[in-house]
């Protein structure tokens, strides 16, 4: 599946008015993420109250993915896309090579980039494993360059149809207060968690959207046992970085890479040894019955 969406005013550079899709818990789609009715790598349709779990090694390696509208002297990359939607928005697993340098410019949707390994330069400002960065569709950011030797793994998360422009300025109407060039999650100091299923966990946000989700890092902690299933007024994406979480009978662990959908029954999580993980989700968690605990025959 290619993104290769267009909406008319993107040709008269009025991208940054188009609407973004309304979330299916009742939102107004103003937190841009754009994560409801997704399909992902194991679902070619969108599946409503189904969590998806999958190892992300499986799932096909798209050589010679290049980035919408850089040019072609660009070395191209590969990826593993791992859920999409219509709109354009999508979340995958690029790798970009050695040698790889691109062109400053801007984007014509949202897009979200945190690390996995290797060292990539945009602009001025370098990032390495478990940096996060968030451009706001219409910012510039300077050139590109893959740092070192070795590749650079990119959890890639488009929030709309992204298109790259080589331009030279800001578009006027770009969100500037919301740009995060790097954010180093390394120098973030852990803090609580919102929901009473995971109070003995540790949480580092990254970013917060408008609607009051956003994204962060979970760090479940050694013998957590969450007792029951979770009904989740949400949608969520979260990826396996160290360790496992069992959730039901899935063990989540590193590589591995969840959907769930709003008002999807997540399964009983435990883990004897802990994890981390990368998560994104576009509700505000700390309001009453977001999260509801249920006690059925799991």
């Amino acid at each position: 599946m290619k993104n290769d969406n267009s909406h008319p005013n993107e040709e008269n550079g009025d991208f940054l008015n188009i609407a973004s899709v309304k979330e299916d818990w009742g939102g107004d789609g103003k937190g841009r993420m754009n994560l409801s009715g997704r399909r992902t790598a194991i679902s070619p349709e969108y599946v409503p109250r189904k969590y998806q779990f999958f190892d992300t090694n499986n799932v096909p390696d798209e050589q010679g993915w290049r980035i919408q509208g850089m040019p072609d002297y660009v070395k191209s990359g590969s990826r593993r896309l791992l859920t999409w939607h219509d709109c354009g928005a999508s979340t995958s697993r690029v790798i970009l090579p050695s040698d790889f340098v691109a062109p400053s410019g801007i984007f014509t949707a949202d897009l979200e980039l945190f690390v996995l390994k290797g060292v990539i330069q945009i602009g001025e400002w370098r990032l390495n494993k478990h940096c996060y960065s968030f451009i706001p569709a219409g910012v510039k950011v300077g050139n590109w360059q893959v740092l070192g030797d070795e590749d650079v793994e990119i959890l890639w998360m488009e929030n709309g149809n992204a298109h790259y422009n080589n331009l030279e300025n800001n578009h006027p109407d770009a969100r500037l207060n919301e740009f995060i060039p790097v954010l180093d999650s390394k120098l973030i100091p852990w803090g609580k968690t919102d929901t009473v299923q995971f109070e003995v966990s540790k949480k580092k946000y990254l970013r917060k959207d408008a609607n009051g989700g956003g994204v962060w890092l979970l760090a479940i902690l050694p013998h957590y046992d969450g007792k029951y299933p979770m009904i989740q007024s949400y949608n969520e994406e979260s990826y396996g970085l160290v360790g496992y979480c069992d959730m039901g009978d899935y063990h989540f662990t590193k590589d591995h890479f969840g959907y769930c959908p709003s008002f999807v029954t997540s399964p009983w999580h435990r883990t004897d040894d802990g994890g981390l993980f990368f998560v994104r989700i576009d509700r505000d968690l700390s309001k009453v019955a977001t999260v509801l605990s249920y006690a059925n025959d799991y």
